[in-house]
């Protein structure tokens, strides 16, 4: 990492920019190559001041208006976060106040308010840090918390942003024997069999990471493929697989897997990690309303508003305003619906979304139980291990919440139902 630490701390303003500015979310810009310039180091850092400003951006702007008259540009203002949230977390103000000031200093429009920027950070590191933990956990945007408070109330909605705020500990299934991985990595195993383990790590060079006895997946991301328990032999599909850790699974498990996802980039990851993990699935990058032929079993991670992962992807409350989730449920039902033909009689699907919204979950298998005569609900199949009976939904699903398990860490936001087939 670069001594003066302002590699990435610009890098971290830009990412700032292009989500609160343009809409842009963070695995999108990374993934273009917003951050290849920068040494690991810098890279890693780019992404944790980026990540760490939008979680706490509500604390850093009560801050910060207690010392601006008016709210600055967009980019001076985020160089204000990203020092305000630095220098809350204790870093040394002459560094932070120094950098940022030199970042602005640079600027070709608003290289004018460097003195703004060293007044106001400088009073930051007077009192900011004291100031810090009195200040509210920060809320959702209310275009998301009013549907996520009419559907779970506010005590619930409150318990999810504090587990937002807290972020995520990194999550890994295994092939096998989860206690000896649990050891090596010096985590601890989960009660679904997920082996947890301190974010700060560096995956890659984690024991077991190189002779793949193991991948990265939230503890909840993991559980519909448990729900779904594919046998050996059986023939199952994976439908919009990426990035892969469901199809781990499905393979590990020893069924015979079809992959299925329509970008050519994340099936690449989803090939190296079967490379990796020495794992088999025939990967097909194609539409999945495309697909064809018939199936022991199906799993379908529908495209969604990704709401239950924001633990993880702060960004995403920010660089979006909900304004497509009309479209994504439309599609989830006519994935719903063309998946119903590919399954054989007697097989079960799997239909989960990440999401927190009942329209992608409750409501989507309660609309298709009323379309599809043939179809019923496996209550029986929820009954995996560490799963929690309170989490099962009315209609026969499963419900995961952010605010689950705060003794342990929490959770993704996802759901999760089993249908089966008549014959």
């Amino acid at each position: 990492m670069s001594d003066t630490g302002l590699p990435a701390r610009r890098s971290a303003i830009y990412l700032l920019d292009q989500i609160l500015g343009e809409g842009k979310l963070m695995p999108e810009l990374i993934g273009a190559g917003a951050l290849d310039r920068l040494e690991p180091a810098d890279r890693a850092r780019a992404q944790r001041l980026a990540t760490e400003t939008l979680r706490g951006m509500e604390r850093a702007d009560r801050i910060l208006q207690k010392h601006l008259q008016k709210y600055p540009p967009l980019t001076v203002r985020n160089a204000l976060r990203v020092g305000t949230i630095e220098l809350c977390a204790g870093e040394a103000a002459h560094g932070v106040v120094n950098s940022m000031v030199n970042i602005v200093s640079r600027h070709k429009r608003y290289g004018h308010l460097k003195g703004l920027t060293n007044a106001v950070l400088r009073k930051v590191a007077d009192k900011g840090a004291e100031q810090w933990p009195t200040l509210r956990i920060p809320r959702l945007p209310k275009w998301l918390r009013g549907p996520l408070v009419d559907a779970w109330g506010g005590e619930a909605v409150l318990e999810m942003e504090k587990a937002h705020f807290e972020g995520a500990a990194l999550d890994l299934s295994v092939k096998a024997a989860p206690e000896e991985v649990a050891a090596a990595v010096d985590g601890h195993v989960l009660p679904t069999g997920s082996v947890r383990v301190a974010a700060s790590v560096q995956v890659s060079g984690l024991p077991g990471f190189t002779e793949g006895r193991w991948w990265v997946q939230d503890a909840a991301a993991a559980i519909p493929a448990r729900v779904l328990d594919a046998q050996p032999g059986e023939t199952v599909l994976d439908l919009c697989a990426a990035p892969g850790g469901k199809t781990l699974q499905l393979a590990a498990a020893g069924a015979t897997v079809t992959a299925v996802d329509i970008s050519e980039g994340r099936m690449e990851r989803v090939k190296q990690n079967l490379v990796r993990t020495r794992l088999n699935a025939d990967t097909r990058v194609e539409d999945a309303f495309d697909v064809t032929g018939q199936f022991d079993a199906i799993l379908l991670d529908a495209p969604c508003s990704a709401t239950g992962t924001i633990r993880r992807h702060p960004d995403l409350p920010f660089a979006k305003d909900g304004s497509e989730f009309g479209a994504l449920i439309d599609m989830q039902a006519r994935m719903l619906d063309h998946a119903v033909t590919l399954l054989k009689p007697g097989g079960r699907m799997v239909f989960c979304t990440c999401s927190l919204l009942p329209d992608e979950g409750e409501v989507q298998v309660e609309d298709a139980l009323a379309r599809h005569p043939n179809l019923s609900v496996d209550r029986a199949a929820l009954n995996r291990p560490g799963v929690d009976p309170v989490w099962v939904t009315e209609e026969g699903g499963l419900r995961l919440r952010p605010d689950h398990w705060p003794d342990r860490g929490g959770m993704d936001g996802f759901y999760v139902a089993c249908l089966r087939k008549s014959g």
